[in-house]
């Protein structure tokens, strides 16, 4: 009888009689199937096949892969099947017509746990795992830890967690400003648009404003503004990208820091550059590349 091999498996042979060996999972009809495609093979007891021949190798990759895609076909059929009588429903979890689509926040665990799930990949245009149907059983069995981190780390939960650390409901109101993107500025001295300048959040590259007054509640939290609580405005704000960074030229005396945005000086320019360069290295990370 044929030894139980775990995968398909083709090894070349060189020497006085060249040739490879072939090792697959055994399968009653895939040994037919082998045999007819390869009447010359002869079954050796370490537990392979020997194919003789010059192109002996390279025509066993070809019927393997082909095979191979069959069986994965078969698999994936039995695994759409399984998830439609016993589907697992979840906001994270979309059944498509290939694959099962994973869309959560970004977590370790949930980096950990797909990639650990055979034949998981990431998308990276999409920005979602894509797991074939024939790995359902172990998305399956891995999927309350999976959705129980996103859960964990939704944006609501996130700031929540990050405003339960901070005391300070002065540096609250500040978190929560910058992660609705916006920055007070005097509404007689608005920084240029488009331009990274300094602030307390760091370089940043103002948009625009409505022209939204900062309250004296809102003002409280930023003392450069606490002398003129009714001439500042909301303004919005973005990241800057790494090339206009790089293409600031720094202040040459040390600025006047009193409105709340300044020129940037040479070690807040090295400073955004390397916070720059270390999220571009989360980002590698969290696409699995």
């Amino acid at each position: 009888m044929m030894a139980p091999a775990t995968q398909f498996r083709v090894t070349p042979v060189e020497g006085m009689r060249p040739g490879a060996h072939a090792e697959f999972p055994y399968d009653r009809e895939l040994v037919r199937r082998f045999r007819e495609a390869f009447p010359r093979a002869r079954w050796r007891e370490a537990g392979h096949w020997f194919v003789p021949g010059v192109r002996a190798a390279r025509r066993l990759d070809r019927w393997m892969a082909a095979e191979q895609a069959a069986i994965d076909l078969h698999a994936d059929a039995k695994g759409r099947d399984d998830f439609l009588f016993d589907p697992f429903a979840s906001p994270y979890l979309e059944a498509g017509d290939d694959d099962l689509i994973v869309r959560t926040p970004w977590s370790r665990t949930i980096v950990a746990a797909m990639r650990v799930i055979p034949w998981a990949r990431w998308d990276s245009l999409a920005r979602v795992w894509r797991v074939p149907y024939r790995s359902v059983a172990e998305l399956r069995r891995r999927w309350p830890d999976i959705e129980a981190a996103a859960a964990r780390n939704e944006p609501e939960q996130r700031l929540a967690r990050a405003l339960a650390r901070t005391p300070d409901p002065l540096a609250r109101q500040r978190q929560a400003d910058r992660r609705q993107n916006r920055y007070p500025v005097p509404l007689a001295d608005s920084p240029p648009a488009d331009v990274p300048v300094a602030t307390l959040f760091g370089v940043l590259v103002f948009e625009g404003s409505d022209g939204e007054l900062v309250s004296a509640d809102e003002v409280a939290a930023y003392p450069f503004a606490v002398d003129d609580p009714e001439g500042f405005v909301w303004a919005m704000f973005r990241a800057p990208e790494y090339r206009e960074i790089k293409a600031l030229k720094p202040a040459e005396a040390e600025p006047d820091r009193s409105r709340g945005w300044w020129r940037a000086t040479a070690e807040e320019i090295e400073e955004a550059l390397r916070f720059l360069a270390r999220g571009y290295r989360r980002q590698r990370t969290r696409e699995g590349n």
